[in-house]
């Protein structure tokens, strides 16, 4: 929702860039014959490499350049994360990570699978799980789910987006090469939020 809202602004200021630029371009001063023709073969040229159109700022191209395969990966992430709560899966992992482990040992378990899976399904699994725990134990999964997704590439919405636009230079190989020192975060940030908040537990 926030997403969406954010969107909404950027295209709204896309749409107020475009008609004070329309107006400045209608009251501007008036160019020889020579002059315009220069200026519209340099736009021509700008519009072909698509550096700049009619519309100065359009959130919504640069959100279109995302590739079908990333979007179908959240798809099918989030299709089957709905189908493993129909067949009552969900349930039965909940009573083996929050009955059996604890809360503490299962969310900072769920930080690490949010390293396979996207975080954001991952969260709606375990809200749909209902697991009772304290304040600081939904601090906590939150926590692990948001940090714990870097850990690979394909752990977070940005990281999966990043390798669609940016192949060759970003990869999930080429991404290993940070995971102990994402790993040491993590670690560094469960144990300080267990130390700063340990009155909310």
């Amino acid at each position: 929702m926030g997403m969406m809202l954010g969107m909404a602004y950027l295209q709204l200021f896309g749409y107020y860039l475009k008609t004070s630029y329309g107006k400045e371009r209608r009251q501007g001063p008036r160019r020889s014959a020579d002059d315009t023709g220069s200026e519209r073969r340099h736009n021509d040229r700008r519009n072909s490499t698509g550096t700049m159109g009619d519309l100065p700022f359009d959130v919504f191209s640069r959100v279109g350049r995302a590739e079908w395969d990333t979007l179908l990966f959240f798809y099918g992430v989030v299709l089957c994360v709905g189908g493993l709560g129909f067949i009552g899966y969900l349930g039965m992992v909940s009573e083996i990570m929050y009955g059996d482990w604890g809360a503490t040992r299962a969310n900072i378990a769920v930080g690490v699978i949010s390293a396979l899976i996207d975080n954001i399904p991952l969260m709606f699994a375990v809200l749909s799980m209902e697991p009772e725990m304290s304040q600081g134990q939904w601090l906590l999964v939150t926590l692990t789910a948001g940090v714990g997704g870097s850990l690979l590439s394909i752990g977070s919405a940005a990281g999966v987006a990043l390798m669609g636009q940016a192949r060759g230079h970003y990869t999930f190989i080429g991404h290993l090469k940070w995971t102990p020192a994402i790993g040491l975060g993590y670690a560094a940030s469960i144990a300080t939020h267990m130390w700063i908040n340990a009155g909310q537990f």
